[in-house]
């Protein structure tokens, strides 16, 4: 116990490397935690998971898998676009959902908003989100133009 106490303590004088580089935009909801919405690497970008939450009100999007599949998706573009890259370079992304049997439904989604462009991808069905949510996708993204 004393040594998790001190591991703790060591842990919070933990700052960020010169190296990397944290995004933060308010055309996306804002981290609902201790993290970033993004952080730059190297030429990478590292977006962090985004669920269906309206930006100007931070509540999650009425109206089941679809809008928040595209809800989700629109705050996913938002942070690629903030970190100076854009869909086009998106290398790959991770979707979680809270059910598989929506996996058609998001599939179409997907492709439609990535069009010609098919980034590496997992999809994944998870016991829960953050927020009960339906829909999260996180992705990497390349910043070399």
């Amino acid at each position: 116990m004393a040594l998790a106490r001190s591991l703790i303590r060591t842990m919070s004088t933990v700052r960020t490397h010169a190296s990397l580089k944290p995004v933060s935009t308010e055309a996306a909801p804002s981290a609902i935690g201790p993290y970033s919405q993004a952080v730059k690497a190297g030429d990478l970008v590292f977006v962090s998971g985004c669920i269906p939450l309206v930006p100007s009100t931070a509540q999650i999007v009425d109206g089941g898998i679809v809008p928040q599949t595209e809800q989700a998706l629109a705050n996913l573009k938002a942070v690629v676009e903030a970190s100076g890259s854009d869909l086009g370079r998106v290398v790959k992304t991770t979707v979680f959902l809270k059910d598989m049997n929506h996996f058609g439904t998001v599939n179409g989604i997907y492709a439609d908003f990535f069009g010609e462009h098919k980034p590496a991808r997992s999809a994944v069905e998870v016991a829960r989100l953050p927020k009960d949510v339906l829909f999260e996708i996180e992705c990497i993204a390349s910043l070399k133009n």
